[in-house]
């Protein structure tokens, strides 16, 4: 009877034990992304039928799918006929300051999140950053990976050198990543933020102030020149006269520019090791008067910010254009040689990083990134080349390529699933299927629900 009894057991085991082990509950954290073509952006190449295992927030395997097993337990993501990339990077972003907008922070990171962009660095810190930084990163929140900038340093906030001195201490200790540079620094301020910022180990980046110019910051190795602020100014006819003033990123000297310059400032950039962060979208949406104003006004993610600032959007657009220095010829005419200057970094080497300036003038968070990813094309870059401003490029700008930015083992899991190749089109990277944020997965239909919600919320 024992004998029978053990047989019993075995069977019983067999029969109820394997299902049991087939249905297994997913395992948090562990993913399979299954015959899917990566777009590992180390190079411009496809790598089609792998699956992708993700355990951890880390990318743990990759492999061809008839070889690769999928772990038990592992939820599983079909990528047949999809392509996956490396998440974004949204390099001059902007994480509201308030702590008491807890509402419109809560819905600019899950914009970006939802639109691919798993690395922001937010370029106007506040303290309340460290802690949505902290949470970013525990997963506590739907958001990028933040990296902020220390409370602005600017002609109101440094009151000397000795100030200038003091704040770069004091964000360094507080824990922020870099610094923002913002206009109304002299030269004496600035060097002494730049010889803090080297003492202490901690880059500063951002505008260009007109009294310290684009030479100087070349020299003492500024880490990135956002808004190609200052660069008019290296390209200057000889013998012209240009206004005292270079008037918007240096609109005003657009008539005095020669583009056989341009090459050489390109290659100064790459020599000096700085870094752009064009904002291409910015100028675009400001400038130009096209779109038209019903246009601009109609596009879809605008239902994403609330209405009064929609509201000063479209009026801080429409008075630029209407101011009697404005000119829609030589708005177009500065926006090609921007386009020509962008051109040249990219062909010299100098460095070039993805970045919008959102939420700023119709920059609507996440959405104005992929806008900028197609104005870089229209300058002239590939598909590829643009999208490597806003992956591996990033990785190697914050000097840890080991870490993210390409599609490897061993990399963090952002992570952006398309149902078309970006390489041949890059408007490709909207055509999401879903997001893996930090090794967490948001499928499309829960992206769209939370875009709803969003929506919802402004449409009064």
């Amino acid at each position: 009877m024992r004998a029978v009894l053990t047989a019993f057991s075995l069977i019983f085991a067999t029969i109820f034990s394997a299902p049991a082990c087939a249905q297994r509950p997913p395992q948090p954290g562990l993913y399979a992304i299954t015959d899917v073509t990566v777009v590992p952006m180390d190079s411009e190449r496809l790598v089609p039928g792998q699956t992708v295992v993700v355990r951890d927030g880390r990318i743990q395997s990759i492999g061809p799918a008839a070889s690769i097993a999928v772990p038990a337990g592992a939820t599983r993501v079909d990528g047949r006929g999809r392509f996956l990339m490396p998440g974004l990077a949204e390099m001059h972003a902007h994480v509201p300051p308030n702590p008491n907008d807890a509402q419109w922070t809560e819905d600019v990171l899950f914009l970006y999140a939802a639109n691919g962009i798993t690395f922001a660095r937010s370029m106007l810190g506040a303290p309340h950053h460290l802690e949505l930084r902290a949470k970013a990163e525990r997963g506590e929140i739907v958001s990028p990976r933040i990296y902020t900038s220390g409370p602005s340093l600017n002609g109101n906030s440094v009151s000397s050198p000795a100030v200038g001195r003091q704040m770069v201490a004091a964000a360094k200790a507080a824990g922020y990543d870099t610094l923002k540079i913002h206009p109304g620094l002299d030269r004496a301020r600035y060097d002494a933020i730049a010889e803090a910022a080297k003492e202490h180990g901690i880059t500063f980046g951002g505008h260009v102030p007109e009294a310290v110019g684009i030479e100087r910051a070349l020299e003492v190795g500024q880490a990135t020149v956002d808004h190609l602020d200052g660069y008019l100014a290296l390209l200057i006819r000889d013998g012209a006269t240009p206004p005292a003033e270079a008037g918007f990123f240096g609109y005003d000297w657009t008539d005095f520019v020669d583009e056989a310059k341009i090459p050489e400032a390109a290659r100064r950039t790459r020599e000096a090791g700085v870094w752009n962060v064009p904002t291409d979208a910015l100028i675009h949406h400001l400038l130009l008067p096209e779109p038209s104003a019903s246009e601009m006004e109609a596009r879809t993610e605008l239902r994403y910010v609330p209405k009064p600032m929609l509201a000063q959007w479209i009026e801080a657009r429409k008075e630029l254009q209407a101011d009697p220095g404005y000119d829609a010829d030589r708005a177009r005419r500065f926006v090609a040689i921007r386009g020509k200057l962008i051109k040249a970094m990219n062909d010299q080497g100098a460095g070039l990083l993805l970045g919008s300036d959102a939420p700023q003038i119709f920059n609507v968070p996440g959405f104005s990134a992929h806008r900028e990813l197609q104005y870089l094309v229209q300058a002239g870059l590939t598909p590829f080349e643009a999208l490597a401003t806003g992956t591996r490029n990033v990785a190697r700008f914050i000097g840890t390529p080991q870490d993210f930015g390409t599609v490897e083992v061993g990399r963090r899991a952002d992570l952006i699933l398309l149902e078309a190749n970006p390489l041949q089109d890059v408007a490709n990277a909207q055509r999401r299927v879903g997001v893996m944020l930090n090794g967490r997965w948001l499928p499309e239909i829960e992206l769209r629900a939370g875009l709803a919600r969003i929506a919802g919320r402004y449409e009064q």
